[in-house]
């Protein structure tokens, strides 16, 4: 039997056990900066082969925007105010990961004296680097490619991108 809502204590101890049941996903949030030269920031991980956009993993119960935030401010020392959200992908369970959903939020244009003082600020990173369109489709991993790809066309034509691995679903 389920307990109805008028006995607080029954009720919320029932809504924890659905709770508890539920799938949890692991949570991804990148942010695409550019320069005034229209190049994008990537950075080159440390713990992966891959170059990356800046940004990260959120922590339990951190919304994907602050997290994004935080860690462009531990990893680069950087501050920014984030604009609108770019891309939405849904990443399937691969390897040893459960399916994760990975956000695009677009951190505008930022000026050359700034570009040029980016540096690491953890072990995490080993380097940053402004790359041209080309050459950012190159460094990155084909799934990161095609989320890249489909943010730059959401800066261009102002639509929000919906994925599943890479792929538009709309």
């Amino acid at each position: 039997m389920n307990p109805l809502p008028v006995d607080p204590a029954d009720w919320h101890a029932y809504l924890a056990e659905g709770n508890a049941k539920q799938a949890r996903k692991r949570v991804a949030a990148d942010v695409l900066i550019r320069d005034s030269n229209d190049s994008f920031l990537l950075v080159n991980p440390t713990y992966k082969p891959d170059w990356d956009l800046p940004g990260g993993m959120a922590e339990a119960n951190e919304p994907p925007d602050v997290a994004a935030s935080r860690e462009l401010s531990e990893e680069l020392g950087l501050t920014i105010k984030l604009g609108g959200l770019l891309v939405v992908d849904w990443v399937e369970p691969h390897g040893p990961w459960d399916d994760q959903l990975a956000f695009i939020f677009d951190g505008g244009v930022i000026d050359t004296d700034r570009a040029t003082s980016l540096y690491p600020h953890d072990s995490e990173l080993s380097e940053v680097a402004f790359t041209s369109y080309e050459e950012s489709r190159t460094r990155l991993r084909p799934r990161l490619t095609h989320r890249f790809e489909a943010a730059v066309r959401a800066l261009s034509d102002g639509k929000l991108r919906y994925l599943h691995n890479g792929i538009s679903v709309w």
